[in-house]
């Protein structure tokens, strides 16, 4: 029983510590809402998650090391639920970004994002008049468009050198004119009409070099935020899923054990079925 016992224990230990990636994802993702992506509430299904684990963790650990089969049942039975939630989290932040990507550009490193390139429930909560004003004035409060401005030995960026930068998707999007418009490079964030304007995207007749507007009403800048989110939350659901994968086999592992602590509570030899003994014993949980 022992031997078990510090297998579990270990098993919760282990899980404890795969909590922390999660927590961390969910305080990374809150630290982009406030300074770029500007979306405040995927992350708290994760921290949630995290801190969920957590205490779940903490719990499974003390019945082990006080031999407490309630509190190893509680961390059995609760962490079923965390990990499905979790699934839930990785599969519904794959869907509501599947749809949408920047476009290329030719003799352009950078991509350029159009809103109609995007659809499902995150388009339609970006755009929203309510959350979009929101989002509109934190990007533009980040200063996201401010930073862009680079000096190689105290000469300024030319044309060239910004055509070939890698800019982000909500510097593409809200910080520039869409290429098509033909507009006519000065620096980072001033663009004067060039020769003729191409193509009927609207975004070409709201761009404004007033530092407070930019393309800040523009679609390609919902474009762009819906691009940032679809990166930042691709990337922590790569780091869940890994969690996950690890998160189940130590669970197999825990419940293996937790039904080893049972057969040797009830004197039954390890290996042996409950049926075939002469008086089972009654149920327990």
């Amino acid at each position: 029983m022992r031997t078990s016992n510090n297998l579990i224990g270990l098993v919760n230990f282990i899980t404890f510590l795969l909590s922390i990636p999660i927590l961390g994802g969910g305080i990374w993702l809150s630290n982009r809402a406030n300074t770029t992506d500007c979306m405040r509430f995927l992350q708290w299904p994760l921290i949630v998650i995290g801190i969920s684990i957590m205490v779940v963790s903490l719990a499974g650990f003390a019945g082990a090391c006080y031999r407490n089969k309630f509190l190893l049942w509680l961390y059995l039975f609760v962490m079923f639920f965390v990990i499905a939630a979790l699934i839930g989290f990785i599969i519904f932040a794959y869907a509501v970004t599947d749809k949408g990507s920047g476009r290329f550009v030719m003799n352009r490193r950078y991509l350029d994002y159009y809103l109609g390139d995007y659809s499902g429930w995150l388009k339609d909560r970006v755009t929203d008049d309510g959350y979009w004003g929101q989002i509109r004035s934190c990007v533009r409060d980040s200063g996201v468009c401010k930073k862009m401005g680079k000096r190689l030995h105290g000469v300024p960026e030319t044309p060239l050198m910004f055509n070939f930068r890698k800019l982000s998707p909500i510097e593409s999007g809200c910080c520039k004119p869409p290429t098509e418009c033909g507009y006519t490079y000065v620096n980072e964030t001033v663009w004067i009409p060039g020769g003729d304007m191409i193509g009927p995207n609207p975004d070409c007749m709201l761009w404004n070099n007033d530092q407070r507007l930019l393309c800040y009403h523009c679609s390609s800048c919902k474009a762009g935020v819906l691009g940032s989110l679809k990166q930042s939350w691709r990337k922590v659901s790569v780091i869940n899923i890994v969690v996950l994968i690890i998160l189940v086999i130590f669970y197999v592992i825990a419940y293996a054990a937790y039904r080893n602590v049972k057969r040797m509570d009830n004197d039954e030899p390890v290996g042996e079925a409950r049926m075939t003994k002469s008086h089972p014993s009654h149920f327990e949980i």
